[in-house]
């Protein structure tokens, strides 16, 4: 696509996005444009555009790259209500009755969880920013209007904040037209007045992002829940009508061939109704798994980690991927 752009146009090509963010200098040299944008993008890349056509450097815009070198820290604007949450010539292209449509709408920004091997900081930053729940409530609302009904709650943890949370589904549940949505849960400390304003709201579905059904496991990844948790948050889920996608991501550090066994089988023990298995963590810079491999000799310091490495735990290849193959064929993990 680069080099398209560059066979089509003299025009500066200005990079962004969640993967540009985590990895910006690196997808800046690999791809050969001209700029790029970290972090949240809605006032950085006009300020970048005002400069270019300014004729001044923008290298001091926060959160800009250059292919000269240098970076200004992404800014994280805390009033997310002045930002657009959804450009309204989208509706011009995206067709209302497509079953597989949902419209994606972010009401806040930021993790605090710190779980060991995730980027979503380098992309949102750790302190929680949240929009209006009447502002995000108003813009499904237009959507809905102009025929759409399927939304996609993108928040990386829907229920955290939790009041933050509970306003938002009652601010969807006064909405004239009748919607439906998914979402992101964090199984800890999921209460049954969430879930039940979140059925009342129109939510169906529920990712439910939990890893492992081992202790040890959610220790090692920086978790702050434990298995009960999860079993507490997908019985209630599923007692208010609601589906539930479960996560295993298996292979991790201390990963081993029992404890994998214990996470097949408290996953097969919840009854989902579906679960995605992972087997091998990707290594993300800055994150305690990429020291942790790099003091295990599984990656080096200096290694390119835009080109995907990955963890598994010693002693595990090839028995793990046998055995998750074999549990998905026989349709019981």
């Amino acid at each position: 696509m680069v080099a398209a752009c560059r066979a089509a146009s003299a025009a500066p090509i200005v990079l962004g996005g969640a993967g540009f963010s985590i990895f910006p200098d690196e997808a800046l040299a690999y791809l050969g444009a001209d700029y790029g944008v970290a972090g949240d993008g809605e006032v950085a890349l006009p300020a970048l555009l005002d400069r270019l056509e300014r004729g001044e450097d923008p290298a001091r815009v926060p959160g800009v790259h250059s292919a000269g070198g240098g970076a200004a820290p992404p800014a994280r604007p805390e009033a997310l209500d002045r930002l657009p949450l959804w450009d309204e010539s989208l509706d011009a292209t995206a067709d209302p009755t497509d079953p597989e449509l949902w419209i994606p709408v972010q009401s806040r920004r930021g993790c605090p969880n710190d779980c060991s091997y995730c980027s979503t900081w380098r992309i949102q930053g750790r302190p929680i920013r949240c929009r209006s729940p009447r502002v995000v409530a108003a813009a499904v609302g237009r959507l809905a209007a102009a025929g759409f009904r399927r939304f996609y709650l993108v928040d990386n943890s829907f229920n955290i904040p939790e009041a933050h949370a509970l306003e938002l589904c009652r601010e969807l549940a006064a909405l004239p037209e009748r919607i439906t949505w998914r979402c992101i849960i964090y199984p800890h400390l999921v209460r049954e007045e969430l879930v039940a304003a979140m059925a009342a709201a129109g939510c169906v579905e529920a990712s439910i992002g939990f890893e492992s059904g081992c202790p040890r496991i959610l220790h090692e990844m920086n978790k702050r829940f434990l298995p009960g948790d999860v079993r507490a948050a997908c019985d209630l889920i599923a007692a208010h009508g609601i589906r539930r996608m479960g996560f295993l991501l298996l292979g991790g550090p201390g990963e081993t061939r029992e404890s994998v066994e214990e996470s097949l089988a408290f996953a097969d023990s919840l009854r989902l109704d579906s679960l995605r298995i992972t087997v091998g963590i990707r290594i993300y810079p800055g994150t305690p798994l990429a020291r942790r491999a790099v003091a295990e000799g599984v990656i080096q310091s200096e290694d390119e980690l835009l080109f995907p490495r990955f963890y598994l735990a010693p002693g595990l290849a090839p028995w793990i991927r046998e055995r998750v193959t074999a549990g998905v064929r026989s349709g019981s993990a």
